[in-house]
């Protein structure tokens, strides 16, 4: 313990407080991590590769995918690693570097969110318009902001939390360096900085969730004024994927960084954060995918076209 104590490493306690359970929980984990990374990769190259998806809306889904993708690389490749090891540890500076990725990714995503919800109330309330309202140019200052949202919140939040200072036990309840459950072990008062957190964190949902409501309150509006049936089908269709993954994602954000900490107990806190970090992940292309007409098609497409050439060599063989 006084090794322990006198190390700059952090000792992380893991997902799971029964152990038995390791290695179908692993096995759990490891499958979610490979089907989530394989879809937003498919769904970034499906993007890249169809003339048809090369629109605004599907521009702002790729970077949702490029996201994604490197929110659970954030936290889970260590998970896994921590769960067949005996060494849990993870350095100061790998502690650090952790939390200011996951505050990039899960800021960026909030923002991006919002913004794919603007898309969505131009593409609905003003297609004519919307060539122009969304061009290539816009599309690029969007996606930028949102990345630069989310560094934001990265590069303000993360030196305060690693220059609290830390002693005694180094051990973290939790499976990632989640800032409340590092600030746990300060041994300084951090009320102050936790109630400047938590107003950062309320902006940050806020500034989003109030664009969502805007825009599908305009939507709706626009929706029931339609006289077309198709016209209200495809409507419905085209923001239902995005409204299902607002929910979802915004739902546990709101869980871990608004709800007061009294309501709160590191089981749940634990589950809520495996729910957004690993699972969510592994929903978001699903869903866009699963749902989208031109999506399934483009993967078909590709499909087919590697079929036939593997006939092709085949036969050449």
């Amino acid at each position: 313990m006084k090794n322990i104590t006198l190390s700059s490493d952090f000792i992380l306690l893991g997902l799971l407080v029964n152990n038995k359970a390791t290695g179908i929980v692993f096995a759990v984990i490891f499958a979610i991590f490979v089907v989530a990374v394989t879809a937003n990769l498919v769904m970034i190259f499906l993007i890249q590769v169809d003339s048809r998806l090369h629109t605004p809306m599907y521009f702002l889904l790729s970077q949702l995918s490029i996201m994604d993708t490197l929110f659970i690389c954030t936290t889970v490749p260590k998970l896994l690693v921590d769960m067949v090891s005996k060494e849990k540890t993870i350095s100061f500076v790998g502690c650090g570097i952790q939390i200011f990725l996951y505050l990039t990714m899960i800021g960026s995503e909030f923002f991006l969110l919002g913004l794919m919800a603007y898309d969505r109330y131009v593409a609905v309330c003003n297609p004519l318009r919307y060539p122009v309202l969304m061009n290539r140019r816009v599309c690029l200052l969007l996606a930028a902001g949102a990345w630069f949202g989310g560094s934001l919140d990265g590069f303000l939040l993360t030196p305060i939390t690693m220059n609290v200072p830390y002693c005694g036990s180094r051990s973290i309840n939790h499976f990632f360096c989640e800032i409340p459950a590092v600030l746990k072990l300060a041994c300084a008062d951090t009320s102050l900085y936790e109630t400047l957190m938590y107003i950062c964190c309320v902006l940050m949902l806020l500034i989003p969730i109030s664009i969502i409501s805007t825009s599908y309150s305009l939507i709706l509006l626009t929706v029931h004024q339609m006289c077309s049936s198709e016209g209200r089908k495809k409507a419905f269709t085209t923001c239902s994927s995005h409204l299902t993954v607002v929910s979802i994602f915004y739902g546990a954000a709101f869980y871990t960084y608004v709800l007061p900490q009294s309501f709160h107990t590191p089981e749940q806190d634990k589950v809520v954060s495996a729910f957004y970090t690993i699972v969510t992940p592994m929903l978001n292309p699903l869903i866009y995918s699963l749902r989208n007409k031109d999506v399934m098609g483009a993967f078909k497409k590709i499909f087919s076209q590697y079929s036939s050439v593997k006939k092709v060599s085949t036969s050449d063989a």
